[in-house]
């Protein structure tokens, strides 16, 4: 086993679910997409002005870096309560910084990036092609086991083991990405679902 990647993401397991949420948190979670939304605009604004930043000086400030983290830590806890992988209503106040405080079952941490690496940052829109090209593909076949897993919570009240592992890493790989591109990592992503 290889170095673990600087960005990581977990959710504490959840024993049962209510068998009522899958027919409602979609719509529970609708003022969170509007937010995430909006806070993703402002994230991919600051990577831009990151991605020139970067090139030119070799550093982004401390401070963009914590709100691009906030951001991803933001959408995780919004995912994890959508999926019913945990059953606590997130807050509207996105927690910035590389340190998760752990006040959330879902926890995303990063490691701050000591040395940029200029060439991967200038390239980094086409260095990410093949990543989108493989989330696209294993994306197919997450909708399907998160489609079977909803009928699967309705009916039992609990998220058959195998099928979370899979979209939970499916979605800690999705994370990844955004968090490459949006330049927070510079260790590529790996093609892989795992922790």
């Amino acid at each position: 086993m290889g170095p673990r990647y600087p960005l990581g993401a977990d959710v504490a397991d959840l024993p049962n679910v209510e068998r009522w949420r899958p027919l409602v948190n979609w719509v529970l979670i609708i003022p969170h997409h509007i937010w995430l939304g909006l806070l993703t605009l402002g994230a991919w604004f600051v990577s831009i002005i990151s991605w020139f930043v970067i090139v030119f000086t070799g550093r982004m400030p401390e401070t963009w870096s914590d709100y691009l983290v906030g951001v991803l830590r933001y959408q995780w806890r919004v995912t994890c309560y959508l999926y019913a992988w945990t059953n606590v209503y997130p807050s509207f106040n996105p927690v910035a910084g590389h340190v998760d405080p752990g006040d959330y079952p879902a926890v995303l941490y990063c490691a701050r990036p000591v040395e940029r690496n200029r060439v991967t940052v200038f390239f980094r829109a086409i260095m990410a092609i093949p990543q989108f090209i493989a989330v696209y593909f294993v994306g197919i076949a997450a909708s399907v086991v998160l489609l079977i897993a909803w009928f699967a919570v309705l009916i039992t009240g609990r998220w058959p083991q195998g099928m979370r592992d899979f979209a939970i890493g499916f979605v800690r790989w999705q994370i990844r990405l955004t968090a490459y591109v949006l330049l927070v990592c510079d260790e590529y992503p790996p093609f892989s679902l795992e922790q």
